[in-house]
């Protein structure tokens, strides 16, 4: 699969960084930075998927279990999709869980991405890299 993946999809889930992790880990398990913030849920990619940015097509699992270790691999849906631009480069994040997306899991993933993005704008200043890097809202179809 190299698309991005549309709302209602079932997909397959690979975590890297479980929630409350501060380690944010590229898919091939190296160390991207550590984060002041932790991650609220399990965060990770689709295998086998390539997206605009080279990397996997990045996800997120909301709803339970959470805290699941890094390398479980879990079938989903996805609920919703994340809009978001780094250093430039459009970078959706799959919303994947069991339907439907709650409203407490709505806020927490908006929250997040509200939080997240100055401080990955502020990695991507001290990376040299070039490029608006914000957070744009949450599709759910």
């Amino acid at each position: 699969m190299s698309a991005l993946a549309r709302i209602g999809d079932s997909v397959r889930v690979r975590v890297e960084i479980p929630k409350g992790s501060l380690v944010k880990r590229r898919a091939n398990g190296s160390v991207d930075f550590i984060s002041p913030l932790p991650c609220p849920f399990d965060y990770g990619s689709l295998p086998d998927t390539r997206a605009a940015d080279g990397d996997p097509i990045d996800a997120l699992l909301v709803g339970e279990p959470q805290g699941r270790r890094r390398g479980t691999q879990v079938d989903a849906r996805v609920l919703a999709i994340v809009r978001f631009i780094d250093a430039g480069a459009e970078d959706p994040k799959l919303v994947c869980g069991t339907p439907p997306l709650s409203p407490k899991d709505r806020r927490r993933v908006e929250r997040f991405f509200r939080l997240y993005a100055p401080l990955k704008r502020a990695l991507a200043r001290l990376r040299r890299q070039r490029g608006e890097t914000r957070y744009l809202g949450l599709d759910e179809g």
